[in-house]
């Protein structure tokens, strides 16, 4: 059995016990290694003020501990425990004096170097907490179960204006909001506030509302749901962005020039009314083309012909019933849909309408100028019962009343569907392009607009049609999405261009087009990753476009492929920006590194101060968000680069 003298020497702590006369009696080597004692400061006999007077910390005062006496001290005028942290040499000693019943002291001390290590590295982490939570631009609260508060930052505090005692732990959330509704600040919606929390909780993951203040603001609340039944909330203002926003979806939305509903409202619109019709009552899309507009257009210049265009855009709306709408698709080209037509008569009226209004003279700046339309028309559901159909048959029907001659209006027959024949024929033609190698890619320049020097190029599809020579795009692109060969022609535009790309020098990019069908394929990140291995391009020269079209649908499994390809290196760009009114809400769910302006807006630059403004907010956008930002220009290349 150890003698205790033994237990002493193999203990990790270091120990000794002072008599009454504060003497020595009992000690371990490992007391004196830890307090760095000279040799025979701390012996049997020694007292405390020999060892105080060989050990200079134990007489100087300690600013840590229970008291601010030095360890000598103590000792002599006080029988209480002193609990002392001490510095020595590189170490922290935890030193302790523990009175003992015959007036004698038991010293023991122990290496807390570790331990005072973590204690420092989390005070600093607090406070840097402290510091991060107080200077955040956004208000952050934490509740509990029972939705009494625990914590809030001064941003929170801020944004409602609260005063000091409703900012305390355990302020029950009712009476925070019933003060805010005293002070004009509440949600309109109360309810709203907790239906956010409510999901969360479900969901298991954060939910985020933009809730509506009654002092007009907006604040965008993200609930995190916590394991004990509370939740942490950020709130943030974003009234002046849902209101650019909204802004920008309205313009995004409407023709700049007449202010009429655009393409995609107008499918919105369709898809809606079409949909609650269910053939319960009959209705019709009319078709119209201005016929001999860009003559005119061309012969009395532009800025007649937009006015020109709104004086049509007057004379439409007039003929116009209640419950007609109309939008404009471009240039001289609008739409209108006759909801409740019921009968062809009912259709055929308004179209005769239209064409007698727009076949009177106009006066244009002192001008006169006369024109006419060609309507064709698609009733619903007879012609169709989904938006692309409709307008499908009603320009048929309108391709019909042009080869008349124009200045009439059409009905859709099905047997005017000719078309399918050379579609189907096309069809077998682009299949045996691919197979054949019939295509080449084109390289259209980009440019910094401020240094003027070539950052990239854009690859462009060309069909080299060994009877009709070249084919654009626009005329197989669609088709090769409908029946899916867009994925096997993707792939080699792909492939191709990381080819060509990785003989050009090393700062140049190269953009690809992806085509919404392709992004969806499964294979399309085994496709990226195989054509840079491949060719030996690296990640970081290519740039993938997408248009907003890809996120319409599932957007997120959208996303994530988005952040998966971003993750390779990828850079990705959104292009035709400004023509879908959702563009401005995925830049807030995906890092873009690029967006390009549609062209329809540059185009216009120079003679609408709508689309200058629009150009300026989205190049600001841009900036702000630290996108760079593209005005795409005609897509017309100059040459193949080999």
């Amino acid at each position: 059995m150890l003698s205790s003298f033994r237990i002493l020497e193999i203990m990790h702590q270091g120990v000794a016990l002072l008599d009454a006369d504060l003497r020595v009696v009992i000690f371990n080597e490992r007391v004196g290694e830890l307090l760095q004692a000279p040799k025979g400061a701390i012996e049997i006999g020694v007292s405390a003020t020999g060892m105080a007077a060989q050990i200079p910390i134990l007489g100087r005062s300690q600013l840590s501990g229970d008291s601010q006496e030095s360890w000598l001290t103590h000792l002599l005028t006080r029988s209480t425990l002193l609990h002392q942290e001490i510095c020595v040499g590189e170490r922290i000693v935890s030193l302790t004096s523990t009175p003992v019943d015959d007036g004698g002291w038991l010293i023991s001390c122990d290496d807390v170097s570790a331990l005072a290590s973590i204690r420092k590295d989390m005070a600093d982490q607090n406070r840097r907490f402290d510091a991060a939570l107080a200077n955040m631009p956004h208000g952050l609260c934490m509740f509990d179960a029972d939705k009494n508060l625990l914590l809030c930052n001064a941003g929170y505090c801020r944004l409602y204006d609260l005063p000091e005692t409703l900012t305390r732990p355990g302020t029950p959330l009712w009476k925070i909001l019933d003060y805010r509704q005293t002070a004009g600040n509440a949600p309109v919606q109360r309810d709203a506030y907790f239906d956010v929390v409510v999901e969360a909780a479900l969901r298991g993951s954060a939910a985020s509302e933009n809730i509506v203040l009654t002092d007009g603001r907006v604040i965008k609340i993200t609930h995190n749901p916590m394991e004990n039944g509370g939740y942490v909330a950020t709130h943030e203002d974003v009234t002046e962005s849902v209101r650019s926003e909204e802004q920008i979806k309205h313009i995004a939305g409407h023709d700049p020039l007449t202010g009429l509903p655009n393409r995609t409202l107008l499918r919105e619109k369709l898809e809606k009314d079409l949909a609650l019709g269910s053939g319960a009552q009959r209705s019709a899309l009319l078709s119209l083309d201005l016929d001999r507009f860009r003559h005119a257009n061309d012969t009395l210049g532009h800025a007649v012909g937009d006015l020109l265009l709104k004086a049509v855009t007057d004379r439409l709306k007039k003929c116009l019933s209640e419950g007609d709408s109309i939008a404009r698709l471009g240039g001289d080209e609008f739409v209108v849909f006759q909801e409740k037509a019921q009968t062809k008569e009912r259709a055929a009226a308004l179209a005769q309408r239209l064409v007698s209004a727009i076949g009177e003279r106009f006066i244009v700046e002192g001008q006169s100028v006369q024109i006419g339309v060609s309507i064709g028309i698609a009733m619903a559901p007879d012609d169709g019962d989904t938006a692309d159909g409709m307008l499908k048959n009603a320009d048929i029907a309108l391709n019909k009343a042009k080869t008349d001659g124009g200045g009439s209006y059409c009905f859709f027959e099905p047997t005017m569907d000719a078309g399918i024949d050379k579609r189907r024929k096309l069809e077998l033609d682009l299949r045996q392009a691919i197979a054949g190698s019939q295509f080449e890619i084109y390289y259209q320049p980009q440019v910094n607009a401020g240094t003027a020097e070539i950052v990239g190029f854009e690859a462009l599809l060309r069909w080299h049609h060994p009877e009709r020579g070249l084919v654009s795009p626009a005329e197989f692109i669609s088709l090769a999405e409908e029946t899916g060969l867009i994925v096997p022609l993707g792939e080699w535009v792909l492939r191709q261009a990381c080819k060509d790309a990785a003989s050009w020098p090393g700062h140049v990019r190269v953009a690809v087009n992806l085509s919404p069908v392709q992004f969806r394929s499964p294979s399309l990140a085994h496709t990226i990753i195989s054509a840079l291995a491949d060719s030996g391009l690296s990640a970081v020269r290519l740039e993938l476009e997408i248009t907003e079209s890809v996120l319409l649908t599932d957007s997120e499994a959208a996303l994530a492929t988005l952040h998966h390809i971003k993750g390779l290196g990828v850079r990705i760009a959104m292009d035709d920006f400004g023509t879908g009114y959702s563009s401005l809400s995925y830049l807030r769910l995906f890092p873009f590194d690029k967006i390009k302006i549609d062209q329809s807006f540059i185009r216009e630059l120079g003679d609408s101060k709508d689309c200058a403004a629009i150009v300026k907010a989205v190049a600001d956008l841009g900036s702000r968000l630290g996108i760079t930002t593209t005005a795409e220009a005609s897509k017309r290349p100059t040459s193949s680069i080999r």
